[in-house]
């Protein structure tokens, strides 16, 4: 580990812990690469696990146009899941323990079968799903004004915050993930639609690319995981008294609020 790494890392959880955003990695540091940020990222993980914390699976990030256009970058990116995360349907969720965070609604895979790459496809994918069930995700930044490249987000644990998922269990085969649309509400007024299509063309694939990805530094998608496989339209602010809700054709839906 180098020292760039280690004090990153060091850095970005002192935000999180502080709640208070910090400057951009990339302002400190512009010769970073991809492959340290995500070093950053694995270490902060690890002292979580430490911590007694355990992954509960992944998340992508980045994967529809919308959000690429928002924050300015043109690939994924991925982050891990932990226990520490999730939050149950229909939950509150106290803004003061998040810095700036956003909801985005997503389709989640929960894999029978381990995934690890290089070389998998989108049929591996469905092959190793064993259900499929809606999801919101609060992403959060630790980098101050959310002002983020794709090295910041990538180690910033592809701002992750936390995550809810749907209580209706849908079988790969019952469904055309492609065409799935969703409607997001907050506070009962629609701000946001999408589609399956809109998360690199299908979800499974988003989940493949993910699992190739990560053969790089040796790791896997592991049966009972959680596979949060992207936004399907932009992330919407959020303050304390929203209450949203991704509605989800065929699979069903999931709602959380926030107070102060």
């Amino acid at each position: 580990m180098t020292t760039k790494v280690h004090d990153f890392a060091n850095q970005l959880a002192e935000a999180e812990n502080a709640r208070v955003g910090m400057t951009p990695i990339t302002a400190q540091e512009s010769e970073i690469t991809v492959e340290e940020a995500y070093r950053i990222q694995l270490e902060n993980i690890h002292k979580k696990l430490e911590n007694g914390a355990k992954i509960t699976g992944k998340k992508i990030g980045l994967t529809s146009l919308a959000m690429q256009k928002l924050l300015g970058v043109n690939e994924p990116d991925y982050g891990h899941l932990l226990d520490t995360m999730l939050i149950k349907n229909g939950g509150a969720v106290s803004v003061e323990h998040l810095l700036q965070p956003k909801v985005e609604g997503e389709i989640a895979f929960i894999l029978k079968e381990e995934l690890r790459g290089p070389n998998i496809t989108t049929l591996d994918v469905l092959k190793a799903t064993n259900y499929i069930v809606p999801a919101i995700e609060i992403v959060d930044s630790r980098i101050q004004d959310w002002k983020i490249t794709l090295h910041d987000t990538v180690a910033d644990n592809a701002s992750s915050g936390l995550y809810v998922l749907g209580g209706k269990r849908t079988k790969i085969e019952d469904v055309d993930l492609k065409q799935v649309g969703m409607v997001l509400t907050k506070n009962g007024e629609v701000v946001n639609t999408g589609v399956g299509a809109a998360a690199l063309g299908h979800p499974a694939r988003c989940v493949a690319w993910l699992a190739n990805k990560l053969s790089e530094f040796d790791i896997s998608l592991k049966a009972g995981e959680v596979i949060l496989s992207g936004a399907l339209s932009a992330a919407i602010d959020v303050k304390a008294g929203d209450s949203f809700t991704a509605r989800f054709a065929h699979i069903g839906e999931v709602s959380v609020d926030f107070t102060s």
